[in-house]
């Protein structure tokens, strides 16, 4: 579990930052009229997830050795 430990750390960051970053420069400039496809939000934030985790584990394994 240790070894996995900065994948999950990694994804949970990337999407919970993406998320927050996404409420903070669209959401906060859109008006409530306008329809925002939720299903294209949660998809680029779990991508950016997978991305965070990738970076995390690269550097697991760059600072093990």
């Amino acid at each position: 579990m240790k070894s996995k430990i900065s994948i999950i750390i990694g994804f949970v960051l990337g999407v919970t930052g993406f998320l927050f970053m996404f409420k903070i420069l669209v959401l906060d400039r859109v008006s409530p009229k306008d329809e925002l496809a939720p299903g294209i939000v949660v998809m680029a934030a779990v991508l950016n997830g997978f991305l965070f985790a990738f970076i995390g584990s690269l550097l697991q394994k760059k600072l093990s050795k």
